[in-house]
């Protein structure tokens, strides 16, 4: 089931972790320890990294180095005003897929009961 719920979540994935990152700056691996404690156990954190990387390539977040004393500096990821913008609109649009899947259960429900 661990592909399947990753490839189901692949498209709101970026919105959570836009959300994430809306509270206040965080690496990638504060997103992946987070994100797990949440019950998501199935998200790679090379799927996290990945994501992180094209949003980052794309201009949507700003990203500051810190250094570690453990080894290489760490990024540290931000929402900017143009992902802001971006997670506006996720959260707008995220409840009509939900709606109707709760639909289509109630349904499935119903005719189960017949």
């Amino acid at each position: 089931m661990g592909k399947q719920m990753t490839e189901m979540l692949a498209g709101t994935l970026e919105g959570i972790v836009l959300a994430i990152l809306s509270a206040r700056p965080a690496y990638g691996f504060e997103i992946t320890a987070w994100l797990r404690d949440q019950g998501f156990t199935d998200i790679a954190e090379g799927t996290i990294y990945a994501l992180l990387v094209r949003i980052e390539k794309w201009d949507l977040v700003d990203v500051v180095k810190v250094p570690s004393e453990k080894g290489p500096p760490r990024k540290a990821y931000s929402l900017n005003s143009t992902e802001r913008e971006h997670l506006d609109e996720f959260w707008k649009t995220r409840s009509l897929p939900s709606e109707r899947l709760e639909r289509l259960e109630r349904l499935h429900e119903a005719e189960a009961d017949r």
